[in-house]
């Protein structure tokens, strides 16, 4: 969701700095941004729109300074306005304040101000704060002091940056919503993430929930709640920053797509012995599991976890499967002896965080199973697998699913004690069979088929259903479409009713045991002269049934629907791109949702 870039060096670049930094946070999603610069005084510019609004208002010429803060809004109190855009300020312009999360008691704060005199000119819950900060100032705080009496008001989630006029230090804190620290040569930084100033500097410190952090261009100094120093490690992010950037794709997605076969590599890198059939996985080498697996998560990654129960229970292993939003540890069975593991690309998710939490706050097991060192869920879990995709500009995730399931079919020899060579040579060959899948696909010529379809509609059973829910889901994201996964068998349960000759229907066929089952499923949307497309790994058997058919090779059934959604993600992608969608940052949506 939302963004903070902030930066105070001795190079005069404040600017670039700020505006390098919003770029890099495009892929968060937003509809605003603004910067403030650090005088004599402070320079605020805001926009509602794109970055490139942003870089309009900013007038020709130098707009430099000592430090400064910028910030990219995905609207939540208040819509998308001018008014409501980052940074906000006290009356005076004195204090310039960004801020990510959601201040829950801003309603009660807010109506106290004003009955204080103070005047607000905006919708949002953020503009509490520079008031709160003006307050304590009036009544003779200095500015660290105000900063911090500031924050200690505050109920909910929030990174919180903060510059004054004439100053060059900024000031942060964080509570439930990332916030990362940049150490450079020319200057230092901080960010709600890495992408901000990879292209500056690899040394990150992470703040913990409660830290408060000064940054000037003289160095970091990070305090706890009671303003004691506190002794941070520096971290390096193994990240070029050319990861980042398209690399002559015309989209984010497509380069990710694409990147899939070497994203499958390094998560299996040092982690399967394809000679002794065995799979080893040094991070989770004290990893204890005598009880049920209950996984939690989110979206794309929700779809994992479903995978990876499924998995975990062929191997015998009692495993659930839920809905972050919707775990509740007081109401589910949870012991000491239960593995909780959840399910994050960024390591930040705010409901899958939540439902962490409470695991271990009643003694369970935790395991994050994430992309991002540092991050929120590896940092505070017992456990943690790093699925090791690289950087996933893209809204939608494909290369993160993808790496999440064949870390999770990992897990899955980890936790049973059972692997075969069998197992790791299937493991081994994905990469392979992967780009095969790139190289040959007709994905956009079945897209350009249905291309203004009504609607449709994504079917499997078994490792295919929860393939079936993320090809559904990535067609929403970003093409907007309406479109919808299921089990197949709940076809004749209701969804039936929708089915028409304008309603394609995706059928996954991989030639396992549920295929005679499946195939009559696709017989009762033909029936009602639904289009099929399959995908399948046994064209011969089942193409007559389909009006097209997209190919995988045989990988098994674990592994055949890893290769399958494939192409679901090429299909969406090219009927995303027909109809002109904005692909990388699909509207109303954000990579790291960090409220709940």
């Amino acid at each position: 969701m939302c963004g903070i870039i902030g930066y105070t060096g001795n190079q005069g670049n404040v600017l670039d700095v700020l505006m390098t930094g919003l770029s890099g946070l495009e892929y968060r999603g937003y509809d605003s941004a603004g910067i403030a610069v650090s005088n004599s005084s402070l320079t605020v510019r805001k926009r509602e729109g794109e970055v490139s609004a942003l870089e309009a208002a900013v007038p020709d010429g130098d707009l430099d300074g000592l430090a400064g803060i910028g910030h990219t809004r995905w609207s939540t109190h208040g819509p998308p306005s001018d008014a409501n855009a980052h940074p906000h300020t006290d009356a005076d312009s004195t204090v310039a304040v960004v801020h990510n999360g959601i201040i829950e008691n801003y309603q009660k704060l807010r109506r106290a101000l004003e009955a204080d005199g103070y005047e607000f000119t905006s919708e949002t819950d953020t503009e509490v704060i520079p008031h709160l900060i003006r307050s304590a100032l009036d009544s003779g705080a200095g500015r660290e002091e105000a900063f911090r009496q500031a924050v200690q008001h505050l109920e909910g989630s929030y990174a919180v940056a903060a510059v004054f006029d004439g100053s060059e230090t900024v000031y942060a804190a964080r509570n439930e919503s990332p916030l990362v620290l940049g150490i450079g040569d020319d200057g230092h930084y901080l960010a709600s993430d890495v992408p901000a100033f990879i292209e500056f500097t690899d040394q990150v410190v992470y703040l913990e929930d409660g830290q408060f952090a000064r940054v000037n261009p003289s160095g970091i100094v990070v305090t706890d709640e009671q303003g004691a120093v506190v002794e941070t490690a520096v971290e390096t992010i193994e990240w070029d920053p050319e990861d980042a950037g398209k690399s002559g794709y015309d989209h984010y997605m497509l380069k990710e797509i694409h990147e899939q076969p070497t994203a499958i590599r390094k998560c299996l890198r040092e982690r399967v012995n394809e000679l002794e059939g065995t799979v080893t996985v040094e991070e989770l080498a004290d990893l204890e599991c005598d009880g049920p697996v209950q996984f939690v998560a989110c979206g794309t990654s929700y779809h994992a976890a479903l995978y990876g129960a499924k998995m975990l229970q062929e191997r015998g292993i009692p495993a659930q499967c839920f809905l972050a939003s919707e775990y509740d540890v007081g109401k589910i069975p949870i012991t000491e002896e239960t593995l909780v593991v959840g399910v994050t690309q960024s390591g930040e998710t705010a409901d899958t965080m939540s439902a962490l939490r409470a695991a271990n706050r009643v003694g369970a097991t935790t395991l994050a199973l994430t992309n991002v060192v540092g991050s929120s869920a590896a940092r505070e879990c017992d456990h943690v697998m790093y699925i090791r995709a690289g950087p996933e500009i893209g809204v939608a995730a494909t290369k993160t699913f993808a790496s999440q399931q064949v870390a999770l079919a990992m897990l899955s020899s980890v936790l049973s004690e059972e692997s075969s060579m069998e197992f790791v040579k299937r493991l081994r060959d994905l990469p392979d069979q992967i780009q095969k899948v790139l190289d040959e696909a007709n994905a956009r010529e079945v897209a350009e088929e249905y291309d203004g379809s009504d609607a449709y509609f994504f079917i499997g059973r078994g490792y295919n259903a929860p393939v079936a829910l993320e090809g559904a889901l990535k067609m929403k994201e970003i093409s907007y479409e309406h479109a919808e996964g299921f089990a197949a068998g709940e076809l004749k349960h209701g969804p039936l009713a929708l089915v028409t000759d304008q309603t394609p229907v995706f059928a996954m066929l991989a030639g396992d045991s549920n295929l005679s089952k499946t195939l009559g499923n696709v017989k009762e949307v033909e029936a009602r002269d639904a289009p099929v497309v399959a995908v399948t790994d046994s064209p011969e058997e089942v193409g007559q049934f389909a009006d097209h058919v997209l190919e995988v090779p045989d990988a098994g059934p674990r592994f055949t629907p890893i290769l399958a959604n494939i192409q679901l993600q090429l299909v969406s992608y090219w009927v995303a791109n027909q109809m002109g969608r904005s692909i990388d940052k699909p509207r109303n949506l954000a990579k790291s949702v960090t409220v709940e």
